[in-house]
């Protein structure tokens, strides 16, 4: 019988299943495997290359196969949905991986060690409180509006709210006594996101990565923080472009027949960097609007002839290209100085 070379695992919180095929794509193992059961299984199991979607998990998983000497590689599931055969099940997926995997041109994730997906949890904590803020002042100003009362958006004008609750003649009693628990909702809230904010502070100046991503205009502790915890290793990427477009700023392709078709952004990759860096860039144009940019610029020259918001998204592609370059050469920030005339 011919060896197991390679092991597509389509994993779950309780019931894995496992597709091998021999050296020449043959299908010679087909098993459901239990939690319990999985690393007893691969630990008997001759070393071999396994492979698992980038998924909830995935890299706790990769983690442990490696210690048992495993070869492991992740991949999106994006690029795995199309090598799924007619019917979606455990089986057709551990199948599908595997079948990915023996594509040539397959690119695969990077398995993140702890401490890498430790320093990512900080902003997917902040992100959640966030949003639970937004969610609460919304909230907060719909019910008042039920009364009468009305605010502007933004947090800063929630306290003309709080200082309607706080009036026992400007809204019932009962309607007072549960806008109270929002405000001391929202206060707990901005306290828990200080104290965040003031962790990636710390870690920013700490990282000698970042402090380089800092030199950059628009991009401050969070942003080069993110991008430090969330971004694949430079050398992942072979130019600015590719990195880019990992973070989804490039233009979406609908092109066909030799005729070329951009649209949008993509919007692939990680969500988060990117948000940060069309914030940051934002800023950026916002203060080159009020104040003017640098004479001969490409930001003045942008602004010009184009529409602020699709300047702000090329700005942040081009700080993406930016980012790349001082991570891969190890440099900060310079400025181009524009040319007189």
């Amino acid at each position: 019988m011919s060896e197991v070379s390679i092991i597509g695992l389509d994993i779950a919180k309780h019931v894995f299943q496992a597709h091998g095929v021999d050296a020449a794509g043959h299908a010679i193992l087909r098993k459901k495997i239990t939690r319990s059961k999985l690393l007893p299984f691969f630990s008997a199991h001759p070393r071999c290359l396994v492979v698992l979607e980038a998924c909830g998990g995935a890299h706790h998983w990769a983690r442990e196969l490696l210690k048992l000497g495993h070869d492991v590689r992740l991949i999106a599931p994006a690029y795995v949905k199309p090598f799924v055969k007619r019917q979606k099940n455990d089986a057709a997926d551990a199948e599908a991986i595997c079948e990915a995997a023996q594509r040539p041109s397959m690119r695969f994730v990077p398995v993140k060690t702890e401490e890498q997906q430790a320093a990512a949890m900080v902003f997917r904590a902040r992100d959640l409180l966030v949003r639970q803020r937004t969610q609460i002042s919304n909230a907060l100003r719909g019910h008042m509006t039920e009364y009468g009362w009305i605010a502007p958006k933004g947090l800063a004008h929630l306290e003309a709210l709080r200082a309607l609750v706080s009036d026992r003649s400007a809204v019932p009693e009962g309607v007072r006594s549960v806008c109270m628990v929002l405000l001391d909702t929202l206060a707990t809230l901005d306290r828990q996101i200080a104290l965040l904010d003031k962790e990636i502070v710390r870690r920013s100046r700490e990282d000698a990565v970042a402090r380089r991503l800092m030199t950059i205009p628009g991009i401050g502790p969070i942003t080069a923080t993110a991008i430090t915890a969330l971004a694949p290793p430079s050398e992942t990427f072979a130019k600015g472009r590719d990195f880019a477009a990992w973070v989804g700023l490039t233009p979406r392709q609908h092109s066909t027949g030799g005729k070329q078709k951009l649209g949008s952004i993509s919007k692939m990759g990680e969500r988060t960097p990117r948000r940060l860096l069309i914030i940051g860039s934002s800023a950026v144009v916002l203060q080159a609007s009020k104040r003017g940019a640098a004479k001969g610029s490409w930001l003045e020259q942008m602004l010009a002839r184009k529409p602020r918001m699709l300047v702000t998204v090329a700005l942040a592609n081009k700080t993406a290209r930016i980012v790349w370059a001082l991570l891969t050469k190890d440099e900060v920030y310079k400025a181009q100085v524009a040319a007189t005339a």
